[in-house]
């Protein structure tokens, strides 16, 4: 499986380091023609507002859009929830629009509130460990999308069909499960394409 990390801004290098760990191929993707060639895409953290401008100048946001009709997973962690949300508190444009949740952004305080947990997420065993930078918080979601796992009662981790989202760095550990998972979404999707 290869899974494609929006290289724009954010931890590319350690999203693919644990893409590798969980058994698929990373590619660092800067241009939006290498989409065509991937089976899932992780839309990283760093600061939404950003991601969202470098999305919309070169070309991203439409590419995107059309890579999710395929039926192809994507999965953004911390600022790359926040660019696959319908809705963000506060602010009237929204980036990708693709997941039907309503965000909060830096919902847990600056940089040096941020903190590491475990966490307890649907469909996989053991805890997982989460670390939380500045994060986000999914604060409502429509009932087509799964709440994976809660934090202290808030939503941290969400899925609707062949989307994902986490409000904390997966990327930032050793504990690859989160991949894992994402790449079962990606050979799921594969395999019904293959289907059609």
């Amino acid at each position: 499986m290869k899974i494609g990390v929006l290289a724009l801004q954010g931890a590319v290098a350690e999203h693919i380091r644990s893409i590798e760990a969980a058994g698929g191929e990373g590619i660092a993707v800067k241009r939006t023609e290498e989409l065509q060639e991937l089976d899932g895409l992780i839309i990283p953290g760093g600061e939404s507002t950003t991601i969202g401008k470098l999305m919309r100048r070169y070309g991203f946001i439409e590419a995107v859009r059309e890579f999710s009709k395929q039926g192809k997973p994507i999965f953004g962690t911390c600022a790359g929830l926040i660019v696959l949300a319908e809705r963000i508190e506060g602010q009237e444009d929204a980036h990708l629009q693709l997941m039907d949740m309503t965000v909060a952004r830096n919902a847990f305080g600056r940089q040096q509130e941020s903190f590491e947990t475990d966490l307890d997420i649907k469909g996989i065993n053991e805890p997982v460990r989460a670390v939380f930078i500045r994060a986000p918080l999914i604060k409502e979601v429509s009932p087509s999308v799964d709440i994976l796992s809660t934090y202290n009662g808030e939503i941290v981790t969400a899925r609707q069909g062949h989307l994902l989202a986490s409000s904390y760095h997966p990327e930032l550990t050793d504990d690859y499960r989160l991949h894992a998972y994402f790449l079962d979404m990606a050979k799921e999707a594969a395999a019904a394409g293959a289907k059609e």
